[in-house]
């Protein structure tokens, strides 16, 4: 069971890093980010919402480990986690080879196919064309 419960956590795990990464703002954030650590403060300066909305969304950002705040004096600082974008791609990349997997199975049926179907349609002796 124990290890039904880690596959279950690694797969929330990767929810929250799509959901986060669903939103135009936070990824707009992160881009942000990924230039120059920078506080909430600054990141509210950019958008048009409160500095409440922008916090949420680096609450958010930060939950789906895609970005970590560091107290720097009395600001807090906003740094992307490059790990974590690795995380994503690993996640696309196994979607990626499971569908490619299915797509050659399925051609592999389909190249097979046209040959047991062909015999099929061939008329008997008796039956016109």
């Amino acid at each position: 069971m124990v290890v039904n419960e880690v596959v279950e956590e690694a797969e929330a795990g990767t929810d929250r890093l799509f959901q986060a990464l669903a939103d135009l703002t936070r990824r707009d954030i992160l881009r942000r980010c990924v230039r120059d650590d920078l506080s909430v403060s600054r990141l509210a300066e950019a958008y048009p919402m409160s500095f409440a909305a922008v916090q949420k969304h680096v609450a958010v950002l930060e939950r789906a480990g895609l970005v970590v705040k560091e107290r720097c004096g009395r600001e807090q600082l906003v740094r992307t986690d490059p790990d974590a974008l690795g995380r994503a791609r690993r996640a696309l990349d196994e979607l990626e080879a499971a569908w490619r997997g299915r797509v050659e199975r399925m051609s592999g049926l389909l190249a097979e196919a046209p040959e047991a179907g062909s015999a099929a349609r061939q008329p008997t002796e008796g039956q016109s064309r």
